[in-house]
């Protein structure tokens, strides 16, 4: 039931997809306090 081989194959793939959403999130993160400070009342 498990593949090994289909494991390794995917695994490049997934570190990608994984690295892109921390990415993104990120960026997100770095804009909403951006514009916490710019838009201090």
């Amino acid at each position: 039931m498990l593949h090994p081989d289909a494991l390794a194959q995917t695994l490049p793939m997934l570190t990608k997809g994984m690295a892109g959403v921390f990415l993104v999130i990120g960026v997100i993160v770095l804009a909403t306090a951006i514009l916490n400070k710019l838009t201090n009342r």
